[in-house]
């Protein structure tokens, strides 16, 4: 196989050639007049003509009509046969063969044609035909180099498998591996479709500042950045969710937002620094309403990316048919315990009382272990925290794994922003949507008391103090905000990029994300 180099310094060569035959290598104003999905859906049902005699050989092929086409795309597959070629080009419905031949283009154009190659963009006016193959094909009477790409594609048929390459040169990814196309065309069709769910229902898209003066919205370490002009410190946004009830506030009583977030976090098959996040609120609706509404939106995407709202995620069925599970946080932890993915013994009473709790996990040997687990229950400072850790970390994998499932009864000491429960203010009203062992969406009924408000940040503070990364700052003016009066409301979050993974089957989060956050690859200018 030829060395890169090489056969880089030959399409060079050809790029020289062309200018010295008086044409331009990186020509413009070409304008197709149609995609490869609109002349195969223009000729899906039509047949050749039928001719009483066989056609000379060479002989001009019989057209389907006598409209011309202009087309224009890059070179997928180029096969020549010393006076003409058939290539199949690909823009951006598809692919489409083009015919060319010398006796038809004239020699002047097929000497230029043949410095053309698979890479290349070329465009090419004619009729069309179907081939002795069966094949819709535009016969060129006309043709032209657009863009000679210097640098070949990876061999058609060892493609492009490397991953890290993949996600470092999606460009090429995306020529080259056509499966990957579709996850962002589903992606694409995803979020059209959340747009049109939540237009539909009377809320308002808005745009909320991604640059703030202090941590809020969730519990998470942000990025750093400097406004040279206001000599002022700011965050990357972890989260929109402080402003989007400010508008709510303001008398926008549904409203949501699609956008970027960032967190300063490690990266796994589910995370990445900064990620596309759907938030939205309704006033005077609970998070039982949400969990109504949550259904419903993810029944409708499956439909129209699925066609039903039965899927298939890494080989395993899941049926999104209502109504979904709903587990409360501790007994899921018990049914854990039950399993083998705690110590066995544990019970809900147990999880219910607060000193019998840290007993109980000392019994057990929990806290004096050195994994993950056990580091997290030692920082515990509190009972609501101790509970969170041991669904973190164990309750999770006890949840069904063919059904979507809503975790409820959340302890309040881990939900900084959520109401209380009227009958158990140690819990808030919040759910947390699990599939396929994954978090996919967090809501709660909102916490709309400026007093209990002004205390939770408090805690934050203090929180922080003691040496805690993930935490929120203090905000007087959202408590401020609070003090104008929030409806009742209820507010949500759904990670679009988990979205598009379950629902186009991706197995990592960089499958779904166009350019994932990468380390520097010190060799890319070779």
């Amino acid at each position: 196989m030829a060395d890169e180099r090489d056969l880089m310094a030959e399409r060079e060569k050809k790029v020289a050639e062309i200018r010295r035959l008086g044409a331009n290598p990186y020509a413009n104003g070409f304008v197709p007049s149609h995609t490869s999905a609109e002349i195969g859906a223009k000729f899906a049902d039509v047949s050749l003509p039928e001719v009483e005699t066989k056609p000379e050989k060479g002989a001009a092929p019989v057209l389907l009509s006598p409209e011309r086409f202009s087309v224009a795309g890059r070179i997928a597959d180029y096969r020549s046969f010393g006076k003409s070629a058939f290539v199949k080009i690909l823009d951006r419905a598809g692919k489409l063969q083009v015919w060319v031949r010398k006796d038809l283009i004239g020699d002047e154009a097929f000497e230029l044609w043949k410095l053309a190659e698979r890479g290349d963009f070329i465009g090419a006016v004619g009729g069309a035909t179907i081939t002795q193959t069966g094949e819709l094909t535009i016969v060129a009477d006309k043709v032209q180099i657009l863009t000679k790409a210097t640098r070949p594609l990876p061999e058609k048929f060892h493609g492009l498998s490397d991953q890290e390459i993949r996600y470092r040169q999606r460009y090429v990814d995306l020529v080259v591996n056509p499966d990957v196309r579709e996850v962002f065309k589903k992606r694409n069709t995803i979020v059209r479709t959340v747009r049109r769910f939540l237009d539909g229902r009377g809320f308002l898209e808005v745009e909320t500042p991604m640059m703030h003066s202090i941590i809020g919205g969730a519990a998470a370490r942000p990025f750093n950045t400097h406004h040279n002009a206001l000599d002022m410190d700011l965050f990357l946004r972890i989260a929109p969710e402080l402003h989007l009830k400010r508008l709510v506030v303001g008398s926008f009583e549904r409203v949501y937002e699609i956008g970027r977030n960032f967190r300063n976090e490690g990266l796994s098959r589910q995370h990445n620094p900064e990620f596309t996040m759907l938030e939205f609120y309704q006033a005077y609706a609970t998070y039982d309403d949400l969990m109504v509404l949550t259904e419903e939106l993810f029944q409708e995407l499956a439909r129209e990316v699925a066609g039903g709202e039965t899927i298939t995620y890494q080989g395993q069925s899941l049926s999104l048919a209502s109504p979904w599970p709903r587990i409360p946080m501790k007994d899921a932890i018990v049914t854990a315990s039950e399993r083998g993915l705690l110590p066995r013994g544990l019970e809900r009473a147990c999880l219910d009382d607060e000193e019998a709790l840290p007993a109980w996990l000392d019994s057990v040997g929990l806290l004096a272990r050195s994994d993950e687990l056990s580091v997290v229950l030692r920082k515990a400072e509190n009972h609501g925290e101790r509970v969170g850790a041991l669904f973190d970390y164990a309750g999770e994998k006890a949840l069904p794994a063919d059904r979507p499932t809503f975790v409820t009864e959340y302890p309040a000491e881990t939900s900084p922003l959520s109401r209380r429960n009227d009958a158990d203010p140690t819990r808030v009203d919040r759910f947390e949507l699990f599939i396929v062992g994954r978090e996919h969406a967090n809501a709660f009924s909102e916490l709309n008391d400026p007093a209990d408000q002004r205390a939770r940040f408090q805690r934050q503070v203090e929180a922080k103090a003691h040496g805690r990364d993930e935490t929120m700052d203090y905000d007087e003016d959202y408590c401020r905000a609070l003090e104008y009066g929030l409806p009742p409301t209820a507010g949500e979050g759904i990670g679009i990029d988990r979205l598009v993974m379950l629902l186009a089957d991706q197995p990592s989060i960089r499958d779904v994300i166009l350019f994932p956050l990468m380390r520097p690859d010190h060799g890319q200018g070779e």
